[in-house]
């Protein structure tokens, strides 16, 4: 899964071929997100989703978004921009609306779909959206984290 969404250096949890993502809420752990080679996603049954998310860093400017491939794609983007992030990956555009609005003023990278910006627009005045059917780690993808960081500097 790393691999084939463009993450091949990094290094994650891995039990029975799933990556394994932790889910926490005010630090403690309530659950994770299991994803396969193949990108399928799952919950392990009965945990905590709501309000649950996964902090990448914790030094700067609330970033909100769906998916972790999205939120280690805005990481290195914000790298790239030598800017502080705190970014929040909440697993689902229903969580990103609970965590967003614990949060002052965040920046909202949004999948462009329907969930996605009607989300976003709940959230913040101002948030990013990439093409038509595409995330923050498709757009990089697509285009490159140079193009698509600098798509990001006028909202930070």
């Amino acid at each position: 899964y790393l691999d084939r969404k463009g993450f091949a250096d990094s290094k994650g949890y891995v039990w029975n071929s799933l990556l394994i993502l932790p889910m926490r809420i005010a630090g403690a752990l309530v659950g994770c997100q299991m994803i396969a080679a193949d990108g399928t996603k799952r919950f392990l049954t009965g945990q905590i989703t709501k309000g649950a998310s996964l902090k990448i860093d914790t030094k700067g400017r609330d970033i909100v978004c769906e998916g972790f491939a999205t939120g280690m794609s805005v990481r290195r983007a914000m790298r790239f921009l030598k800017q502080r992030y705190t970014i929040h990956v909440c697993f689902s555009a229903s969580n990103m609306l609970e965590i967003g609005r614990q949060l002052e003023n965040p920046l909202v990278i949004a999948d462009n779909d329907t969930m996605g910006v009607s989300t976003a627009k709940k959230i913040a005045s101002r948030y990013w959206i990439g093409e038509a059917g595409e995330d923050f780690n498709d757009a990089e993808q697509r285009i490159g984290t140079e193009l698509v960081a600098e798509s990001l500097r006028g909202f930070i």
